[in-house]
């Protein structure tokens, strides 16, 4: 999905409180699509995935299944 500047800017974004300098990443729903950007290129490129592929790697995030990649 190629998302444009103006469709970005009216997304509700939302980024961790615990992000501090500003290099996070942005999250925000399009329909049914989740979007993800970068909070220090926010016109930049963005990738797009379904509610259904976003709920999976919530789990996994939640059950440890990314632990020591970062």
């Amino acid at each position: 999905m190629t998302m444009y500047p103006s469709t970005l800017a009216r997304l509700d974004w939302r980024r961790s409180r615990a992000c501090e300098g500003g290099a996070c990443i942005m999250v925000a729903r399009d329909g049914e699509s989740v979007v993800f950007g970068n909070t220090t290129d926010p016109n930049g490129s963005t990738y797009s995935y379904t509610t259904a592929e976003w709920q999976q790697f919530v789990i996994g995030v939640k059950q440890g299944d990314f632990d020591g990649i970062a």
